[in-house]
């Protein structure tokens, strides 16, 4: 018997959004912005708690235009935390500037405050002070903000929220992302809710946000005629895809729930077994869940987690691994690693040993059942063959 696909993490549609995006169709509204921009952004800011927020093409380029607002320029650096998605660093390169990584540490998962201290005193004492920090909030699961945040002030550096994983996750009650300078979303297919390909920027300083904007829209001077004094990128979000937007917002606490009990099942059934350890919350916070993710520890099991991503795939059940750390990544070989110690690395040993089971938010309890199976079958071969 052939079993339908599971995906990691597929679109979940409400079933409202035919409805915004026939008004974009009735009303003309097809071209880039228009009513359901407008509207998204509101909604958005008033969901994510900050002053405004800007639609744009992806969470690439709200982050690229986020340290363009924030001065970012050749020969500067950037500090990114090194366990997260390519798309966190690519644009520093974009920039011209240098991107240097932080480690993990194992409370969250999330950039290492002792880590980034240890990078910016080396960085005081070689004049060479970064412009901007990028601070991750992987899987949906908040970093420590308040340690960050006080950390970048005292060393004087802009903070960038990469929550591109995040949307509807909480630090001490209040959503991610709305806590730096700037912060980012994505609305990617895979996110928890997705306008099929989009981004968001939020600020609670205006300022930035108008230049954002300007930047988004080709730089266009405010000008009868066409009149360019900057060079400006094609970065809006169109209409069309805003109104998905509207309706997958209307849901999203109802995504985060789902997601939240996906893996409460998923802890339940897995967590007594010898070698597994889930991804922490971190007291004070609630994530999202947009990935369950765990570690499985082969000294004690015995087993790899790309055994376990092999025998899911053999079943058309799609898992990864956790993101392979960016320090690690071929483009960014030169790039420097700060850690908490000399001896440990904290992002090597989740990539090594992390595992990402299919956690969409439309996922049925048979199907989830399913994974399950399979997971205790390779991690527990005795105790299931008798």
């Amino acid at each position: 018997m052939e079993y339908k696909r599971i995906y990691l993490s597929p679109p979940h549609m409400s079933g409202i959004e035919q409805m915004y995006v026939n008004e974009a169709f009735e009303s003309n509204w097809v071209a880039p912005l228009g009513p359901n921009v407008k509207a998204l952004e509101e909604e958005f800011a008033k969901y994510a708690g900050t002053k405004g927020a800007l639609a744009v093409s992806s969470g690439t380029a709200a982050i690229h235009l986020a340290l363009q607002v924030l001065g970012v320029t050749t020969g500067d650096t950037v500090f990114c935390s090194s366990l997260t998605f390519i798309a966190s660093a690519n644009p520093i390169v974009y920039q011209g500037a240098e991107p240097v990584f932080i480690d993990s540490e194992p409370d969250t998962w999330n950039m290492s405050a002792r880590a980034l201290e240890r990078a910016l005193e080396d960085g005081r004492r070689k004049q060479k002070i970064p412009k901007v920090v990028i601070l991750v909030h992987l899987f949906g699961q908040s970093a420590k903000v308040d340690e960050i945040m006080n950390i970048c002030r005292k060393y004087k550096v802009a903070l960038i929220e990469d929550a591109a994983e995040s949307l509807g996750s909480t630090y001490k009650g209040k959503q991610t992302g709305s806590f730096g300078d700037i912060g980012i979303y994505s609305m990617n297919g895979n996110k928890i809710i997705t306008t099929s390909g989009g981004g968001m920027l939020v600020s609670n300083q205006g300022g930035f946000l108008d230049k954002a904007l300007y930047l988004s829209t080709q730089a266009r001077d405010p000008t009868i005629h066409y009149q360019h004094s900057s060079i400006g990128y094609n970065y809006r979000l169109s209409n069309i895809l805003a109104g998905i937007g509207r309706a997958q917002l209307e849901v999203l606490d109802e995504r985060v729930k789902a997601r939240r009990e996906i893996f409460d099942r998923y802890k339940k059934s897995l967590e007594n077994i010898p070698g597994i350890t889930f991804m922490p919350e971190l007291k004070g916070t609630m994530g999202n869940r947009w990935l369950t993710a765990l570690t499985i520890d082969d000294k004690v099991t015995g087993v790899r987690n790309l055994d376990v991503i092999n025998a899911l795939e053999a079943e058309n059940i799609e898992s990864r691994p956790v993101w392979k750390p960016l320090h690690l990544q071929p483009v960014f070989k030169d790039a420097a690693i700060f850690t908490e110690s000399d001896d440990k690395n904290i992002s090597n040993m989740l990539f090594e040993q992390g595992l990402c089971l299919p956690s969409g938010s439309g996922m049925t309890i048979e199907d989830q059942e399913r994974v399950v199976a399979i997971v205790k079958e390779v991690l527990e071969p005795s105790k299931i063959n008798g």
